[in-house]
């Protein structure tokens, strides 16, 4: 194991250890519920670059940075104040949807399966690949900024997207949505609220890994 393994090891194990002590636990909820997108921002901010930093030491046998890398973990701190706000607007949507008797939610105990089920779903396949999209075009012109000259290039939208193999990355994020976010996001939301946010933090590093190799 090289150097660098053992510093993102420690850095995640760390972050495991500050999360799980019952003091800092239960700042990190009541500040989580208090200051939700202060704190989406701060949790993908922080694990999702260390995801991105992952699939890096994947591709390249060793450890790089990101190129423009500040700009990078903004754009994944604006990712995480999303899903922050999608969480709930999927969640009050599902049960809303659900009171009115439009989705079938089952009896007793598979409620709450077919309630974490739909909300995943729901998400996975409207919102998600819509972000992911997005976060791909914005990856793809730090890419061009970093290979310029030139310090902030000016590109036309139609050239970036033209740069982006479209083909490869809509069946690996299909992939990924089916095999991957519907199911890890249902076990998610049949968590206790406390605990979502948690999973939530710990899955951006996923998210970060996913997102990187995709591109590559």
């Amino acid at each position: 194991m090289k150097k660098g393994d053992c510093l993102w090891l420690a850095a995640l194990i760390t972050v495991s250890t500050l999360l799980f002590l019952p003091e800092f636990h239960q700042a990190f909820l009541v500040l989580t519920k208090n200051h939700p997108y202060l704190m989406g921002f701060i949790k993908f901010s922080l694990l999702a670059t260390m995801g991105e930093m992952l699939a890096l030491r994947i591709e390249k046998k060793t450890w790089s940075q990101p190129p423009i890398l500040p700009a990078r973990i903004v754009i994944w701190g604006l990712i995480g104040i999303m899903i922050v706000l999608m969480f709930e607007l999927y969640m009050s949507g599902v049960h809303g949807v659900a009171a009115k008797g439009l989705l079938w939610t089952g009896q007793g105990a598979t409620r709450e399966f077919w309630f974490a089920f739909y909300v995943s779903v729901t998400m996975n396949l409207t919102f998600a690949p819509i972000f992911m999209a997005v976060h791909r075009v914005l990856d793809t012109y730090l890419d061009v900024i970093a290979n310029s000259i030139e310090t902030w290039p000016r590109f036309a939208l139609s050239d970036l997207l033209n740069r982006i193999n479209w083909q490869v990355f809509i069946i690996f994020i299909a992939k990924t949505v089916i095999f991957f976010w519907i199911p890890a996001h249902t076990l998610t939301f049949l968590l206790p609220p406390e605990y979502r946010v948690v999973v939530a933090a710990y899955l951006s590093i996923v998210l970060g890994a996913i997102l990187a190799y995709g591109k590559r």
